[in-house]
């Protein structure tokens, strides 16, 4: 974007470069989506933010210029101001004790006007106030820019922070360790502010519209983003899955890893294939994203013998599960994270660096002179810090992946001279060929898609099985989430089906010719490590 959200980055590219782009897009029957970030913008007109999913790619803000230029410039009210507050010293304090999402307070002080501004981020990317009328039609305005352009729907970023709750109070006091309290529950899914901008890509025209919902896992909020009566988003990224390693104690810790069992992997899974079926709630499908670590290194087991079968695994489960399937780049290649090897000046971003830094202070605070132990923190980063899915895309085996012929920010991981996209694309065995086999498969049966859904291994500790269920079409799933084999008994539990009935359709080992489209023996079946089997019957 260049002086507004109405155009590119010139290091993208041009208008002319997306308009071609998106005739190529239309000219092989896809659809091109945007990224829409308006909880935020850039505190600078000329400042590029490090958004890896941001077509709409400069978070300017000539906005922001002028809001900060003087109390009573008109776009003043576009952001959130608050004077300060004083303590019984008389020392300047911000206005409440909230924390940004990546450590230290949430507000900044301007020099200029004596207040403070508010970013829920970092301190470059100022939140708007969408309690402003005209706040809410410039995002209008510039949406009904890109759909007047030819754009097919919108990733709205950390849609659910636009509005917070009114008056702004303290956060509870949940760490007492911090003068800065996480207050999720205040910025998150606040007070109910008018979506008319959303509602009308209902009414004038056919988009797709997908809200990223942070620190959300109320159902019922959830639900009130996406059921079709009201008439706002299509579906929302909610993390629940997403935080199945993070601790347990309430507080957003995503760089903590915490062993996670395959029941609560199961359970939530099923609880939202479920939820408000009969009212048409429909699920976004990922595991992977540009917020979260490598899925083969957090679920699956990214030893080498192990990695790509687990990476096949899990791409059945995500073919098979009902929504829409989102796959982020290079988790069909079955790309891991990072090695432990790499030492705190591999980690580029921002949550990463904010935290080591935090612990770090305090750890050195307590140490008295002793040596500092920091091993945890890094083997923590190593599982779960955002930094392992925005290293370089692994394109081919040449210098820098393929990436680049220049030198980029982050580092390229190890294994790209054999794990790229060039040599997957030539290997019928790759997870990439795997992938488009299993994405074929998905859209052949609308079983898959729009099935009911049942979860049929109920308290197995290593197997997840379910059934999916379409007119006179099932779908049986089976997965083992270990490296050892597992017997699994299909037992009576699905309504009577007869299991002889059911063919292989795909699996993720290597099979004989006259074991495809197999039929199920028997009910007992014996699964070898990270074995996935989906069979139909119709």
């Amino acid at each position: 974007m260049g002086s507004d959200y109405r155009d590119i980055d010139p290091r993208y590219g041009t208008l002319a470069d997306w308009d071609n782009l998106l005739k190529g897009v239309h000219d092989r029957g896809m659809k091109l989506m945007m990224d829409l970030v308006v909880n935020h913008t850039s505190d600078e007109v000329s400042t590029m933010l490090a958004q890896p999913l941001a077509p709409i790619a400069k978070e300017m803000h000539e906005w922001f210029v002028q809001s900060k230029s003087s109390k009573e410039n008109p776009k003043r009210d576009w952001y959130i101001w608050r004077p300060p507050k004083f303590d019984a010293a008389g020392q300047r304090q911000p206005p409440n004790n909230w924390r940004s999402v990546f450590q230290g307070s949430a507000w900044d002080y301007d020099e200029g006007s004596g207040e403070y501004y508010l970013h829920l981020y970092v301190t470059k990317q100022p939140d708007l106030n969408w309690d402003n009328p005209d706040v809410r039609q410039a995002v209008w305005d510039l949406m009904r820019f890109w759909i007047d352009r030819g754009c097919d729907g919108f990733r709205m970023d950390v849609i659910n922070l636009i509005s917070k709750v009114e008056g702004l109070p303290d956060a509870p006091i949940t760490d007492p360790d911090q003068e800065y309290q996480l207050a999720s529950t205040l910025f998150a899914n606040g007070r109910v502010i008018s979506t008319s901008i959303f509602n009308n890509t209902y009414t004038t025209h056919d988009l797709i519209t997908v809200g990223e919902t942070p620190f959300t896992h109320d159902a019922a909020q959830l639900a009130a983003y996406v059921l079709p009566s009201n008439k706002e988003l299509n579906m929302v990224f909610h993390f629940e899955l997403m935080d199945l390693d993070s601790p347990l104690d309430g507080e957003h810790k995503p760089l903590i890893h915490r062993d996670w069992k395959l029941s609560e992997l199961k359970e939530i899974v099923g609880r939202w294939q479920n939820f408000k079926r009969a009212e048409d709630f429909w699920n976004a499908i990922f595991i992977e994203n540009h917020d979260h670590s490598r899925s083969v290194s957090r679920f699956g087991n990214d030893s080498e013998k192990w990695r790509g079968l687990s990476a096949k695994m899990l791409a059945m489960m995500e073919i098979s599960l009902g929504g829409t399937q989102y796959v982020y780049q290079g988790q069909e290649l079955g790309l891991k994270n990072f090695p432990r090897s790499w030492g705190i000046e591999e980690y580029k971003d921002v949550a990463s660096q904010n935290y080591w830094n935090q612990v770090l202070e305090k750890r050195k605070a307590e140490a008295g002179g002793r040596e500092i132990d920091m091993s945890d923190v890094m083997d923590g980063f190593q599982r779960k810090a955002r930094d392992h899915a925005r290293v370089p895309m692994q394109w081919d085996a040449s210098a820098q992946a393929g990436f680049t012929t220049g030198e980029p920010w982050m580092r390229v991981n190890d294994d790209y001279e054999t794990w790229n996209a060039a040599a997957q694309i030539e290997d019928p065995n790759s997870v990439h060929s795997f992938w488009k086999k299993a994405l074929k498969l998905r859209k052949a049966h609308e079983v898959l898609i729009y099935g009911d859904f049942v979860d049929i291994s109920l308290n197995h500790e290593h197997v997840f099985a379910y059934t999916r269920s379409l007119g006179n079409t099932t779908a049986l799933v089976l997965l083992n989430f270990t490296e050892g084999e597992v017997p699994f008994s299909l037992g009576s539990e699905s309504g009577q089906e007869s299991w002889r009935a059911f063919k292989l359709v795909l699996g993720n080992y290597d099979r004989e010719p006259q074991d495809v489209d197999d039929p199920l023996v028997d009910s007992a079946v014996l699964l070898k490590g990270y074995e996935g089997r989906l069979f139909l019957r119709s």
